[in-house]
């Protein structure tokens, strides 16, 4: 046996380096030599290493393959549902078996995808057909029948035991009790188109944390919450700690028993609210109630009660009213009465605010913050009359008021700028303070200026 050499001169060398190809001949392409290295990894190691990349990149890796397509439905964790069917399919719990938060709200509703009207309120966004148009409330119409919401709970409550946060709309007790009897782990719960009937499902969240209720909305449905619900709800979510009651009913008795039950409770948010008259006096019920916030609100108490009725919330510290109608005296007073004890005070875009509403301010002796937004009857001499007051006043920030002028500051209001720690003086675009300061050590104490 004979061995040749492979060397540059070998002619076997030189037909191996230099083949001979026919012009008629067509060579694969380098790619279609290509080996898949991700076979070699196994599933879960290759979830670690998708995992790793940013949103930007893994949102497209389903693109790759059919394998990459299940994994990265296993790294999905929040879904918005769009199409009310692919939940009753199956599909979903199949292509996103490791769902923790499912939103339905926006998947709740008779869409008509060739439609090219958009129904808007809110969070709500479909496309409907015209003959839903001339309806008053177009909601009631549009919304899908409680027996197929409640088949669609059932399959979700089965296919993802994990689940964290849920919203829906409509749907009854019986589906919430399929969910909270799989679903052990809720947290949060958004409930839309709410009843008292449907709160009865709501008792059997023992972990429940976060609960939003939706009520009633004008011109798109309407739905009743009252002390009846708002009551069973109290003796069954004891383990709350943020409540936002949207276009709810309900009175005293109510808000009381929300306070008594709910220990645990922070932060309560009312929007639209259709209280009855004298509901302020059972704030004070709810004991470690930490911020308060009234929003779109038409009113706030038409008729609070007598002083007696009415005492501080021990725990508050921080009061926000966004959107609201504050004109009503009797109302206003009532409601800085009750938040005596409040650090922060944020009033947005609030109507009726002038000087007599926000004089009774005073009874917040130890408000830290104050951010005054959109309040355009509200004067610099308003201001001042409350500001001079507050010992304790660490932080003031005052955009897009248009009555508070700067030839109107006086000096002592100069004085408590210059002591604190942050000052955004922006009552208009023509005001000159915040360029004048520049420079100086007003509104420089501990932070950041402007």
């Amino acid at each position: 046996m004979r061995l040749h050499s492979l060397s540059s001169d070998s002619p076997i060398s030189s037909s191996i380096s230099s083949p001979v190809s026919s012009p008629n001949s067509n060579p694969k392409s380098p790619v279609s030599n290509l080996i898949d290295l991700t076979l070699l990894l196994s599933d879960e190691l290759l979830l670690r290493v998708l995992s790793k990349l940013p949103d930007s990149q893994r949102n497209s890796n389903f693109l790759v393959c059919k394998r990459w397509l299940h994994l990265q439905g296993r790294l999905v964790r929040s879904l918005r549902v769009t199409d009310f069917d692919f939940l009753l399919s199956g599909r979903l719990f199949f292509r996103f078996p490791k769902l923790n938060h499912v939103d339905l709200v926006s998947g709740c509703w008779v869409s008509s995808r060739n439609s090219s009207i958009l129904l808007s309120h809110g969070v709500l966004s479909m496309h409907i057909d015209p003959w839903f148009l001339p309806s008053l409330n177009v909601g009631e119409k549009a919304v899908l029948e409680n027996e197929l919401i409640d088949r669609g709970l059932k399959g979700l409550a089965s296919g993802c035991p994990d689940l964290r946060k849920l919203g829906l709309v409509g749907g009854s007790e019986l589906g919430l009790l399929n969910v909270a009897k799989e679903c052990e782990l809720l947290q949060e719960l958004e409930l839309h188109k709410c009843s008292d009937s449907m709160l009865q499902g709501t008792a059997a969240f023992k972990n429940l944390q976060i609960l939003k209720l939706v009520g009633n909305i004008d011109g798109f449905y309407s739905s009743v919450v009252t002390d009846i619900g708002l009551t069973i709800l109290a003796r069954g979510c004891r383990r709350l700690v943020k409540l936002e009651l949207s276009g709810c009913e309900g009175s005293f008795d109510g808000i009381k028993a929300i306070g008594q039950c709910c220990q645990m409770l922070e932060e309560l948010t009312l929007c639209d609210h259709r209280m009855d008259d004298g509901w302020l006096a059972g704030l004070p019920y709810c004991e470690n109630l930490k911020t308060l916030k009234i929003m779109s609100c038409k009113r706030i108490d038409a008729n609070p009660g007598p002083d007696e009725y009415l005492s501080s919330c021990p725990a508050l510290e921080s009061l926000h009213l966004q959107n609201s109608q504050l004109r009503d005296k009797a109302s206003v007073r009532a409601l800085f009465m009750t938040c005596g004890a409040a650090r922060e005070i944020l009033i947005r875009d609030c109507w009726g605010l002038d000087d007599d509403m926000f004089s009774f301010a005073n009874n917040c002796w130890r408000v830290k913050l104050l951010l005054l937004e959109g309040c355009s009857l509200l004067t610099t001499e308003g201001l001042e009359s409350v500001v001079l007051q507050w010992k304790e006043l660490q932080s003031l920030e005052v955009v897009s008021c248009k009555n508070i002028e700067d030839s109107c500051i006086s000096p002592a209001l100069s004085e408590v700028f210059s002591v604190l720690k942050n000052l955004k003086w922006r009552p208009d675009t023509k005001s000159l303070l915040s360029s004048s300061l520049v420079g100086t050590c007003m509104g420089k104490k501990g932070g950041r200026f402007f």
